[in-house]
């Protein structure tokens, strides 16, 4: 099942760090077979509000993913990233290729009904 590094980027500061951070990252994701899905360009934000930007990062596991947060490598740049970016990072399992809604909403309907609460 595929996973993701999710960051959510409030604000940040152009600074040598911040490039460095960037120019040493691929080379952390690599042996995690993590690539970039998405990587800050702005976003049309058609609900809601949105400050800041966003970066999507894919591994094919979670455990690849945790994996890469915790590696020595990744840990050598992160505070290159943190000193200067103010921002949340998640890391969450997706769905597969076979994924039904249909079937979330029916698991959602049993546990309401046995919890005895309305799902009107």
């Amino acid at each position: 099942m595929p996973a993701y590094g999710f960051a959510h980027l409030r604000s940040r500061r152009n600074h040598s760090d911040v490039i460095e951070y960037l120019e040493r990252i691929q080379a952390t994701l690599d042996p995690f077979a993590g690539r970039f899905v998405i990587h800050g360009p702005p976003a049309e934000v058609i609900e809601g509000r949105w400050p800041g930007s966003m970066v999507l990062i894919e591994f094919p596991s979670l455990a690849e993913a945790r994996a890469w947060y915790g590696s020595p490598a990744y840990r050598a740049i992160l505070r290159l990233r943190t000193d200067h970016i103010e921002g949340d990072l998640l890391l969450i399992e997706g769905v597969g290729p076979n994924y039904d809604p249909a079937e979330r909403a029916r698991k959602l309907q049993a546990e309401a009904g046995r919890a005895g609460q309305s799902t009107s």
